[in-house]
């Protein structure tokens, strides 16, 4: 058992090491030490930003901590314990190496922003009425799945069909990893069932475009520059009558050198519209500088990043019932499971898959 106890405390600290954790505990020091500051408070968007980075970092420390100080324990008291005890620490080692075996899932987000919180933002394809109805099914199955996670959710943009389902959604999803994650989702999903609008009730193929973009919180880490961007303001859409937004507040703004476009009416005002669509569009064009191994976003080229190209998953109704992904090639006879939420296992063989490329 002791064999056991000193290899689990190996592999938690080389885990340890690759998660930085002793860099993020300084971190989370510093931040505790500014955040006891009242004067914080006078610039209460950065006050509210470090209490998140606070919330965020102490929520992927402390049960790393917790495991270490459990082991360190579990091997005083191996020292002391006679047969009566032995088998209680045994169950309690298996315990505990289950509990790494959960946690060591984070290794899997190496990349930049992985613990960052994300920008889903869905897009119907051409097909009129089938293909926005398809584009809903997929915003049902990424809400489901982020409640389920216990991310926070914040609408930032909607766009309903005149008949049926959404032309557009923009969500941002608050949660450790939430990028890290959901980065799998990235490109064309194709649906194929029998219509349910076709008076004949054919079989119709849809496509929906799923974006993933990370939320960079620290503008340092792109630098764009003003004289690259256009911004208009318009007026936001309202419900009619007295209740019509009369200011100019809804936000859309052009990235010139990549054509890149932004548009965010659904905050209170110019200000947090301008904010929000400038958040996205720091995480589209780093979203397109990973696409194009591009070493900073000036070397960025229009029009070149993941877009109505080859469909990354395919949801297959009838006739029969499948759900593939074209990439990992992982597969689940249940797609309404799937489009109630259970997409882990296509999440997992996804990041796997970057682990262990064929």
């Amino acid at each position: 058992m002791h064999t056991e106890l000193h290899q689990l405390q190996q592999e938690v600290e080389a885990a340890w090491q690759k998660l930085a954790l002793d860099q993020k505990i300084q971190e989370i020091a510093v931040l505790e030490a500014e955040v006891a500051e009242p004067e914080i408070w006078l610039q209460p968007e950065s006050a509210k930003l470090k209490h998140e980075q606070l919330a965020r970092l102490t929520e992927i420390v402390q049960p790393w901590k917790l495991l270490k100080t459990q082991l360190t324990d579990l091997e005083e008291l191996l020292e002391l314990a006679d047969d009566d005890l032995w088998q209680e620490l045994t169950e309690q080692l298996h315990i505990l190496a289950q509990n790494f075996s959960d946690l060591k899932k984070s290794l899997r987000f190496t990349g930049k922003f992985d613990h960052q919180g994300a920008i889903l933002r869905i897009t119907s394809g051409a097909g009129g009425i089938e293909a926005m109805d398809w584009a809903s099914m997929l915003e049902r199955m990424y809400l489901r799945w982020s409640e389920k996670q216990g991310f926070k959710l914040n609408n930032l943009e909607r766009s309903t069909g005149e008949e049926a389902g959404i032309k557009t959604a923009v969500y941002e999803i608050q949660g450790n990893d939430a990028y890290g994650l959901l980065k799998s989702e990235h490109g064309v999903h194709r649906l194929v069932r029998l219509s349910p609008f076709n008076a004949d009730n054919l079989r119709q193929t849809s496509f929906a475009l799923i974006e993933i973009l990370p939320i960079v919180e620290n503008n340092d880490e792109i630098k764009i520059d003003d004289k690259d961007l256009r911004i208009d303001v318009y007026h936001s859409g309202g419900h009619g009558g007295q209740s019509v937004n009369t200011t100019n507040s809804a936000v859309r703004i052009t990235h010139l050198p990549t054509g890149t476009v932004v548009a965010i009416q659904n905050e209170r005002s110019q200000l947090q519209n301008k904010e929000k669509a400038m958040e996205i569009l720091r995480g589209k064009l780093i979203q397109m500088q990973q696409e194009q191994h591009a070493e900073n976003i000036d070397n960025l080229r229009a029009g070149e990043s993941a877009g109505w190209g080859q469909q990354i998953r395919n949801y297959v109704l009838q006739p029969y019932k499948l759900v593939k992904d074209t990439r990992t090639k992982h597969e689940n006879k249940d797609p309404e499971a799937v489009l109630d939420g259970k997409i882990d296992e296509f999440i997992d063989a996804y990041l796997e898959n970057l682990d262990h490329p064929e």
